[in-house]
Formats: C-alpha cells, structure tokens, sequence
C-alpha cells in the first residue's frame, strides 16, 4: 500500500466531523466537487468504503467509524503540537477513560469524576457509557481505565479487575405536591397508596428495594419503569408517580425537580464502586476520585 495521505485523510476527517460535504466544504472554503473527489480517491488508496449514503446523507461505514477514530487521536495531538510551539512550554496531557454503567445518576457520576480535572497534573477525561457487560469488555481489552458502577464485580468474573467501594448510601423517596394531596402521611405503608415509577432491571437496587416492600408489606402500583433516573425523575415532577434515589444526591433531586420528601430508608442501600485492574490502587486520577469521595461523603460512608 501507498503511503497515507493525510490531506485525504484531513478532508475525510472534516466531512465525517461535520456531518456533509456541504458543510466541510464552507469549512475548508474548497467546493463540494474537490473534496467528494479527494474522498472518492482516498477510498481507492485505501480500498475501502468510507461511508454509506442514505436518504441524501452521509453515515460512516464500519470500516469509516474505525478511521475516523484514529484521524481523531492523530489530529488532536497535531493540535496539541501547535498550541506547544504557540506557548513555547511542553503541555502533557494524560488521557483518563472511564466506563459509567447507564443506571448511575448522572448528578452522582459528575460528583464523583469532577475532581480528575481539578488535578494539577492535565487530565484529559473520556466518560463513556454503557452496561455493565460491555464496559468489562472494554476493561479487559483496555480501553478503559476503570468503570464507575453500582455493582461490584462478581466472583468468577473472567475479567482480572478489583472491586473498590467508593460511597454507600441509603435511598430518599419522593412525590410531587399534586400527588401528595391524596396520600397520608403514615410512611412506608403510604407508597401503597400512589403510583410508583421504579428503576428498571438494569439497576442494582430494585431487587433490594423489592425485598424491603415484602418486608414491610407494601404493594407498589408500579406504572413505569426507567433506565434513564433522570427521565424517571421528570416524570415524577410531572406527578406521574412516587420515585427513589440516591440519598448523597437528596438536596440536588429537591431543588432541581420541585418535589417533596415522602421518607428516607438506610435498609435499602447503594453501593457505587470503582472496578479497575489494579488491586492495589496507583492510578493517580483514580486515586484523587476515591480520596475525593471519601472527603466529600464522609458522613455516608
């Protein structure tokens, strides 16, 4: 094979980014004939089909999806050269990904990640979400550097990764003032008495907070269910429903959702956890989240 083009690769990398060959031609200020024809011979060199077209628009093959990866890494680091030699002082960055399972509150994932960029060190920090299955993959191939999640990983796992408990916490329940009117006060036989929207199967805490219903013989007239908590909350703003979450996140869920307090429970508690494939922890971002975390949820933990 020839040696790469990298203008074919820049332009490729532009339309892909822009979404059109429209739009990358008024970005490069070249016409829409120059560039579909550069694209058409990087495809010949490279002997691939770069993208797919459906319905008038441009959507990036797998192989497209693949390269367009690499021009990505290959162009921000030409970026980071030119911002070296515009300073005159070296800037090392220090990718940081991080896998965050999608049942975690994205209040709660912000809290606990945000101090990787208050590091002194220069912190690139890549969260990528997804189940839990996928994300131990991406571990075990290492693409990630460590998962954000509310379930520890299992004995047995054929993942090499550890287990470290980050924060616990117990659950806070919740209503709207219109829902509230026909409910009596007399908690937790009072969740019986409303509709309930509740996390879906995905969540590591339904099966806890199904236990402790038995336990206190409540019959919850479940009417959705959610993978999405924060979609889950705006329905129960919307007075759809009672819902649960997170006690560490109580003060944020009252004010950014206008609800009110049914009751809190300790018995139904959440653990998050970091899985990383060091045991003994030394990864200096992950060391700052699990310090930071203990700092800021002393009293929880």
């Amino acid at each position: 094979m020839s040696p790469l083009n990298y203008n074919h690769l820049f332009y490729f990398y532009t339309v892909a980014t822009e979404g059109s060959i429209s739009k990358a031609s008024t970005r490069l200020n070249l016409t829409p004939q120059t560039i579909s024809g550069q694209i058409t011979s990087f495809e010949a060199q490279m002997g691939v089909t770069l993208f797919d077209r459906k319905r008038k628009k441009l959507y990036l093959s797998e192989m497209g999806q693949l390269i367009y990866s690499y021009a990505e890494e290959i162009f921000q680091l030409g970026d980071e050269v030119k911002h070296i030699l515009k300073k005159h002082q070296p800037v090392m960055w220090h990718t940081f990904t991080v896998g965050i399972t999608d049942v975690i509150p994205k209040v709660l994932a912000h809290q606990l990640l945000a101090p990787v960029l208050m590091m002194k060190e220069r912190v690139r920090l890549i969260c990528v979400e997804g189940d839990q299955n996928s994300l131990l993959a991406d571990l075990a191939d290492n693409k990630l550097d460590c998962i954000l999640t509310d379930q520890s990983l299992q004995l047995g796992s054929h993942v090499k990764a550890y287990n470290h408990l980050l924060v616990e916490s117990g659950f806070t329940f919740y209503a709207s003032d219109s829902l509230l009117k026909n409910c009596s006060s007399d908690f937790p036989q009072s969740l019986s008495e409303l509709p309930w929207l509740i996390q879906s199967k995905k969540s590591a805490v339904r099966a806890r907070l199904f236990s402790w219903f038995e336990k206190n013989n409540i019959s919850p007239n479940i009417v959705a269910e959610f993978d999405d908590s924060a979609l889950m909350k705006s329905f129960g703003q919307a007075g759809f429903g009672i819902f649960s979450s997170p006690t560490l996140i109580e003060d944020y869920v009252v004010d950014k959702y206008d609800v009110k307090i049914i009751g809190r429970n300790d018995e139904v508690e959440e653990n998050y956890y970091i899985i990383s494939p060091e045991r003994r922890l030394k990864h200096p971002a992950i060391l700052e989240i699990v310090t930071a975390a203990k700092k800021q949820f002393q009293s929880e933990i």
